[in-house]
């Protein structure tokens, strides 16, 4: 018997890898977390699987439920919204199997910042402009930041910000962006990523909170991008895919200086 836990990806039902698909189908118990995850998910369990909305439950009622599925020899896909990597209290759950001694394996899922990016068409990286995304969050109810992890701390770094269960707090947000980014920054709120009901905004430091307040029913479930990679257009292209540029898998006739190895090369060829 093993738990499967499942990134189940951003919203869309078929944002999900085919292997967490197929553990699904093969798992006669799925644990959902019904708040975020999509109900047409649900749609690959197998007949007669035993299907529990996990938003209602505690940490301790979950376990019963592995508990219960050890002993009947079950299978347990447990999906998670997004990515199991961040924010997905995957820790405390394996945490909890390795002294039960329950097997379980892990499945990778789209993450939200990707569906956001996704959504505003725009790579977080670009050359010049900006090399390092930052995955945050300010502090909650569910869990407060550390000391050292505060926003200001990583806005120093000029590095684009992917601000996660934020946006009920946007306004001081960005008022601690500004000294930071200036308040032209590009910032953008993406709400439900690739749900039907995905809605975008884009603006800059000074109007964003703005814009998003302007439409009022924006909460919660929303990501928040910063940085100028979101708007720049003249940069330079990076190396990967310039003529001048030798690499092993190019397949172009080595030429000297192209490489460490190119003198050598030449020299045998000669």
């Amino acid at each position: 018997m093993t738990v499967h836990f499942i990134g189940a990806g951003p919203g869309a039902a078929d944002l999900i890898t085919l292997r967490g698909r197929d553990l699904i189908a093969a798992s006669p118990v799925c644990l959902y977390a019904g708040s975020l995850v999509p109900k047409a998910l649900l749609d690959y369990c197998p007949a007669g699987a035993r299907i529990v909305d996990t938003a209602p439950l505690s940490l301790e009622e979950i376990e019963a439920e592995f508990v219960r599925a050890a002993a009947a020899g079950e299978d347990v896909a447990r999906l998670h919204s997004g990515d199991l990597s961040v924010w997905s209290a995957l820790g405390e759950q394996t945490r909890l199997l390795d002294r039960l001694g329950i097997a379980y394996d892990v499945t990778p899922g789209v993450p939200a910042f990707a569906a956001a990016a996704a959504a505003l068409k725009r790579e977080l990286t670009l050359p010049e402009v900006g090399q390092s995304l930052v995955l945050t969050r300010t502090s909650g109810r569910a869990s407060a930041m550390p000391p050292r992890e505060k926003l200001e701390s990583f806005a120093a770094t000029g590095a684009t910000l992917a601000i996660h269960l934020s946006v009920h707090v946007l306004d001081r947000v960005a008022a601690d962006l500004v000294p930071h980014y200036g308040a032209d920054c590009p910032a953008a709120v993406v709400y439900r990523a690739s749900w039907p009901d995905e809605t975008i905004v884009r603006g800059t430091l000074a109007d964003i909170a703005a814009r998003v307040a302007a439409l009022g029913a924006i909460e919660r479930t929303a990501l928040i991008l910063v940085g100028p990679v979101l708007a720049a257009g003249d940069f330079s292209a990076s190396a990967l895919y310039s003529a001048a540029y030798q690499r092993r898998f190019r397949g172009r006739d080595r030429r000297a200086g192209d490489d460490p190895a190119s003198e050598a090369i030449s020299a045998k060829k000669n």
